[in-house]
C-alpha cells in the first residue's frame, strides 16, 4: 500500500487486506516463490535441508539449491504476469513450456506444468469478464453531493476487473471537470507502481489539451489515451464506476450522520457544554500490581488519530495505585498543555474515583475541561468480570463530576457505542505496550522491575541465591533467607514471577481494585507514540466511511 523508489517492483494497490490475502493464497500455490526472511533463509542454507514449505510444495528450496537460477526467475516472471492481470499470455508461456517437457519426454515435469495451466485458468474464471475487449483500462468516475466527493478507480485488464478503490474528499470548490483532471494528475503522479494503462476512461468531460497524455508518455514511455465514454462497452464500465462512486458517497454521508447523532446525544445526555468532537481517553494498566503503564488515545469527530495517541510508563506512583498511577499520567500531559491543547471531552476508564482524580489534577493545573469516566456495574461476586452471575452482559455506567448518579445510556445508543469504542481502544493500547514491555524485560535486568526491591536487597539476591534463574525459581522460604528480604518483600518477589508466567488475562471493573490485564511489556520509556496501529475496534460507522488503517 506504500510505494518506495528502491528498485523493487510494487503491485496494487488492494482494495482491503482480504483481497490482498487471496492474491497471496492463489500465488503461493502457482508459483511457489520463498517467503522467509533473509536470516532464516541463511540459517537453513547452512543446515544444509530446506524448511517444511518445501515439503509441503510451497517452495522450491534455492536456500539449499534444489532449484537453479533460470527455473527461480521462470517463476518470478509468472507471479508478475499475474499479478499485472496478463493472464493469457501466462498461460501462453506456461503451454509452451509444457510442450517442451513433453517433447523431452520430461513427463512428470510436462503434468506439473499442465496442472499449473489449470490452476490459473480457474483463477481467471473467478474474476467477473465485464468487457469483450483487450485493451488494459483504468475507468475513473465521480460522485458528488454539494462539497462532498467520491471519486472511483476500476482497474480493468484483459477485460477483467482486478481491483477497485475510492476515494473521497470534502469541501471541494472546483468543477467537476477540474477535481478530475487534478485527480488524474496526482494518481499517476507517484512513479511506475502506478504507471497508466494504454487507456483511461472518465465519467466527466475536461479539457487539458493533451497535457496529461504527453506527460505520461515522457514519465512512463507509452502513449496513454484519456476518453470520456458515452457509449458502447467503455460506457457500460464508468456506470459500473459511478454506481460504486455514489454508493460509497451515500454510505460516507450516513456514517458522518451517525457520528453527528452520537456526539448529539453525547451532548445533551451527558450535558457537555459542547460538543465532543476532539476525545482523549486515559487507561492505566499494570502486571499483578507491577510493570505500570498508561495510554492515552485521541479520537476526533468519531475517528482515531492515532499520530496523537501516547504511551506512559509510570515512574513515581507504585504500580498498584490505580489513582496515583491515574494522577502521575495527567499531570504529566497537563503539563503541555501549550504544545498539546486539551480536547473537549477528558474521558477515563474508571468510575467516580478515576473522575474524582481527574478534575483534582485539572484544579491543581488551574485548568477546565469537560471530564467523564465510564465503567461497568459493579456485583458483589464478580466485581472485575464483564458478564453478570445471572447471565448477560454489565451494563455500562457513565460518570461526572459533581453528580451523584450515574449516567445510563441504552447499550445500543449512537453515544454509548462511541464511548465503548474508545475505552476499549486505550484498553487494547495499554495492553500491548505492556507486552512489549513484558517480551522485553524478559530479556533484561528483570531484578530491577521488582516492586520495592531496590539496589542493596538486588545485590543480596544474587549474592545469596546465585544467579537470577535461582530468584526466579525461589520459594517464599527461600527467599526469606537472604538477607534483608521481609515477608512482604518475598511475597511480592514471588506474586511477580508468577504473574510473568501466568496466562494473560483481560478483565474490566471500576475503581482501585480493578486488574486492568496481565500482559507483556517493554523497557523504560516516556511518553511514546504508537508505532503501528490496527486493531479491532466498535461497529460504530466511521465518519467518511472507511476502516482506519
Amino acid at each position: 500500500r506504500r510505494f518506495r523508489k528502491d528498485g523493487a517492483q510494487y503491485f496494487g494497490p488492494y482494495t482491503s487486506s482480504v483481497a490482498l490475502k487471496s492474491s497471496l493464497s492463489k500465488l503461493r500455490r502457482l508459483f511457489p516463490l520463498r517467503s522467509c526472511s533473509k536470516n532464516t533463509f541463511n540459517d537453513y542454507a547452512r543446515r544444509g535441508r530446506p524448511c517444511i514449505e518445501f515439503e509441503m510444495k510451497r517452495c522450491l528450496g534455492p536456500c539449499v539449491g534444489l532449484t537453479d537460477e533460470a527455473s527461480y526467475a521462470e517463476q518470478t516472471r509468472g507471479t508478475i504476469l499475474f499479478l499485472r492481470g496478463k493472464s493469457r499470455e501466462l498461460v501462453d508461456n506456461i503451454e509452451r513450456e509444457m510442450h517442451e517437457a513433453a517433447a523431452d519426454e520430461r513427463f512428470e515435469d510436462a503434468a506439473r506444468l499442465r496442472d499449473r495451466i489449470r490452476a490459473v485458468e480457474r483463477t481467471i474464471e473467478s474474476q467477473q469478464i465485464v468487457t469483450e475487449s483487450d485493451v488494459d483500462r483504468d475507468v475513473f468516475a465521480l460522485a458528488r453531493e454539494g462539497g462532498e466527493v467520491e471519486v472511483q478507480v476500476l482497474h480493468v485488464r484483459e477485460g477483467r476487473v482486478i481491483g477497485a478503490r475510492g476515494f473521497a474528499f470534502s469541501n471541494v470548490r472546483l468543477e467537476d471537470g477540474n477535481v478530475m483532471a487534478s485527480f488524474l494528475g496526482q494518481f499517476y503522479a507517484s512513479g511506475a507502481g502506478h504507471a497508466p494503462p494504454r487507456e483511461i476512461l472518465t465519467s466527466v468531460d475536461f479539457d487539458d489539451d493533451g497535457a496529461l497524455a504527453a506527460l505520461w508518455r515522457e514519465r512512463f514511455d507509452q502513449p496513454v489515451a484519456i476518453r470520456w465514454a458515452q457509449r458502447g462497452g467503455g460506457k457500460r464500465l464508468v456506470e459500473i464506476a459511478e454506481r460504486n462512486a455514489a454508493l460509497g458517497l451515500a454510505t460516507r454521508l450516513a456514517a458522518r450522520e451517525s457520528v453527528d447523532t452520537a456526539l448529539d446525544e453525547l451532548e445533551e445526555r451527558c450535558r457537555l457544554k459542547t460538543r465532543p468532537h476532539r476525545i482523549e481517553c486515559y487507561d492505566v494498566s499494570n502486571l499483578q500490581g507491577t510493570l505500570a503503564v498508561a495510554s492515552r488515545v485521541f479520537f476526533e469527530n468519531g475517528e482515531p488519530v492515532k499520530r496523537e495517541y501516547r504511551r506512559y510508563r509510570i515512574r513515581e506512583a507504585e504500580a498498584g495505585d490505580d489513582y496515583g498511577c491515574m494522577r502521575e499520567v495527567l499531570d504529566r500531559r497537563l503539563m503541555r498543555v501549550d504544545t498539546e491543547p486539551l480536547p473537549d471531552l477528558l474521558m477515563v476508564d474508571g468510575g467516580r474515583g478515576q473522575v474524582g482524580v481527574v478534575m483534582a489534577a485539572l484544579a491543581d493545573a488551574a485548568l477546565e475541561v469537560e471530564v467523564l469516566g465510564i465503567s461497568k456495574e459493579r456485583d458483589d461476586v464478580s466485581p472485575s468480570i464483564r458478564v453478570k452471575r445471572g447471565g448477560g452482559l454489565k451494563a455500562e455506567r457513565i460518570f461526572r463530576p459533581n453528580r451523584a448518579n450515574p449516567i445510563m445510556l441504552a447499550p445500543s445508543s449512537r453515544g454509548m457505542l462511541l464511548l465503548q469504542r474508545v475505552r476499549d481502544e486505550s484498553h487494547r493500547f495499554a495492553i500491548e505496550y505492556q507486552r512489549d514491555l513484558r517480551s522485553k524485560v524478559n530479556m533484561t535486568s528483570i531484578l530491577e522491575e521488582l516492586p520495592g526491591i531496590g539496589p542493596g536487597k538486588r545485590k543480596a539476591l544474587l549474592k545469596t541465591l546465585g544467579s537470577l534463574r535461582a530468584v526466579r525459581n525461589s520459594t517464599v522460604d527461600e527467599l526469606l533467607g537472604v538477607p534483608g528480604v521481609s515477608a512482604r518483600d518475598a511475597e511480592s518477589i514471588r506474586r511477580f514471577f508468577d504473574a510473568l508466567t501466568a496466562p494473560e488475562v483481560v478483565a474490566e471493573a471500576d475503581g482501585p481494585d480493578e486488574m486492568e490485564g496481565l500482559g507483556e511489556v517493554e523497557e523504560a520509556a516516556t511518553e511514546m507514540a504508537p508505532q503501528s496501529d490496527e486493531k479491532s475496534r466498535r461497529e460504530l460507522p466511521s465518519s467518511d466511511g472507511k476502516e482506519s488503517a
